[in-house]
């Protein structure tokens, strides 16, 4: 292990110990505040402009259901603009997504999207196509970088995909250049899933199944999740969806069909 990996999992674990301090610190807080939420911006500037050119945007993508966010996930969302402080930030709701995906693909891709009945199997499909449309880094809304991003989505990339401990692409972490070959054979994949109308569970149908299964793993450009981005820090399940009856997409998909029916 070199010097550069030991300083990153170091300060990794620092921060993880913080930021479960902040996590603990906010159960307190929303008790004597159950109503106060914080505005995750729609778009944010970067704090400044880098002058080098890279392959990959520096644009951060998130998405959630809602932009009215507990203390954890806004925590969570500041951390990342600490991280990235040359990256411009973009933010969308559902809705958002339907429209972007409507106003910049042909009307198959806008149908298929559209039977998608769980928000998170929607993000899944949102994520591969606004990234192939713009480019830059997506993640998810409680993941956060463990080191510098621009340290590690260096100028010279053209992707990064991240890999958990069993050695998996996931897909909470993408970064991207605009129209890469291997994000488009995930959208053909994904497309390909809803089309079939199987049941195949979120994770199969649009999720890292999806990514293991077409990307070849000696052309596309991995690091460990413990290098690039972690989950869960900040956040937790209660507070991600504290305002949100039907719960985490893992309970969800098994209370509606995932892809409405023809």
């Amino acid at each position: 292990m070199s010097l550069k990996n030991i300083g990153v999992l170091a300060f990794a674990r620092v921060v993880k110990l913080l930021a479960n301090v902040t996590k603990l610190v906010a159960y307190p807080f929303h008790y004597l505040l159950p109503n106060k939420r914080f505005t995750i911006p729609e778009r944010a500037a970067p704090w400044w402009k880098s002058s080098k050119p890279a392959e990959v945007p520096r644009i951060i993508w998130q998405t959630n259901f809602t932009d009215q966010a507990t203390l954890p996930v806004y925590l969570n969302y500041l951390f990342n603009r600490l991280m990235a402080p040359s990256f411009e930030y973009r933010f969308m709701i559902t809705a958002a997504r339907a429209r972007f995906i409507e106003e910049n693909y042909p009307g198959e891709i806008f149908e298929a999207f559209s039977r998608l009945q769980v928000g998170a199997a929607q993000a899944d499909f949102w994520r591969v196509l606004v990234l192939q449309k713009h480019g830059g880094v997506y993640l998810d809304i409680d993941a956060h970088a463990v080191w510098p991003l621009a340290r590690i989505v260096k100028p010279e990339m053209d992707e990064l995909f991240v890999t958990t401990k069993r050695g998996d692409i996931s897909n909470y972490f993408i970064a991207s250049k605009p129209d890469n070959p291997h994000l488009q054979k995930v959208i053909d994949a994904i497309y390909a899933n809803i089309e079939s109308d199987e049941e195949k569970g979120i994770f199969n149908l649009t999720g890292p199944t999806v990514f293991n299964e077409v990307l070849p793993r000696d052309e596309v450009r991995t690091a460990s999740y413990r290098y690039t981005c972690n989950q869960g820090n900040f956040t937790n399940e209660y507070f991600q969806y504290i305002d949100k009856p039907q719960g985490k997409w893992t309970k969800e998909q098994y209370q509606i069909d995932v892809v409405r029916k023809r």
